[in-house]
């Protein structure tokens, strides 16, 4: 005969064994937090926010095409970009301003080759974000710093910024520091690398030389106009190839490449090596302690 406690035994086994099951449905929800990125990974948006900006100068140097009798250019103190725009930061301009995206800006303000490193409008492809942009047009150029409240340096902000070495405002008397500068100019191309991966400069700002060629603002006004022979004397030897007479130093070939590469440009080019940095007007320095 079975026991009478039988039926007992097994609900109190069935208790036991559906206990669990019945906690686990009891619990509150838990929710999943994604994954933070590794410490030292930016974000997209760091990627895109605006480059830094360190003050430049003020300072005053010899143009490359002027002439015996000329002044010295002098430069008033600037902020400069510390490194050049990047794919990521064109990005998030274009995604805000939707005419100029590849699609759709004219082709008197950018040729056909604009952005021709992207997969499309808002796809970056296979191009690095945090690589320089380069098929940018110097409107284009133009647009984007208006953009982040700030503009494109000028031919003379950015001939003095270059200058400067790791110590010095003006290397340019440094046979080490021309040797390099000579370096990387004669190197074929190749990947371009992160933005601001180089040595900063005794002002904080890198990639000057040996990155991409940049777009200034006055990028023509080196230029002689076909009738400046004609008006006076002041302008014979800036033409018939006689301007290197002039120039401040004839075996400084790396300046002639970038005069000569310069005056080559029109405003809607869009080049594979050609990108740009933005400038700013430098804030005033604060008066010193204790005056009124």
């Amino acid at each position: 005969m079975v026991s009478a406690g039988w039926p007992l035994l097994v609900l109190l086994v069935l208790l036991v064994l559906l206990a669990p099951w019945t906690a686990s449905a009891q619990r509150a929800p838990t929710t999943t937090t994604a994954p933070r990125p590794p410490s030292g990974v930016p974000s997209a948006s760091s990627e895109a926010a605006a480059t830094p900006l360190h003050r430049v100068g003020p300072g005053r140097y010899r143009a490359f095409l002027a002439r015996p009798d000329d002044p010295p250019v002098s430069v008033e103190a600037f902020a400069l970009e510390e490194h050049a725009v990047t794919n990521a930061q064109f990005l998030a301009f274009v995604t805000a301003n939707a005419r100029w995206r590849r699609s759709a800006v004219p082709r008197l303000f950018a040729e056909s080759q604009y952005l021709a490193g992207w997969a499309g409008d808002l796809d970056l492809g296979t191009a690095v974000p945090q690589a320089p942009v380069t098929h940018v047009s110097w409107h284009a150029a133009r647009a984007y710093c208006a953009w982040r409240e700030r503009r494109l340096p000028t031919e003379a902000e950015w001939e003095w910024a270059a200058r400067a070495s790791a110590t010095s405002p003006d290397a340019t008397t440094d046979p080490a520091f021309v040797a390099r500068i000579l370096t990387w100019y004669a190197q074929p191309h190749r990947a371009l690398p992160i933005a601001g991966a180089g040595e900063p400069n005794v002002w904080g700002v890198r990639d000057l030389h040996g990155v991409v060629w940049e777009w200034v603002e006055d990028f023509g006004a080196s230029l002689v106009a076909s009738d400046d022979r004609e008006r006076d004397g002041r302008f014979v030897d800036r033409v018939c190839g006689a301007g290197s007479i002039g120039g401040g130093d004839p075996t400084d070939y790396a300046t002639f490449m970038r005069f000569a590469f310069r005056s080559s440009l029109r405003a809607s080019f869009a080049m594979s090596r050609l990108g740009f940095r933005c400038a700013a007007d430098a804030p005033a320095e604060p008066p010193p302690r204790g005056a009124r």
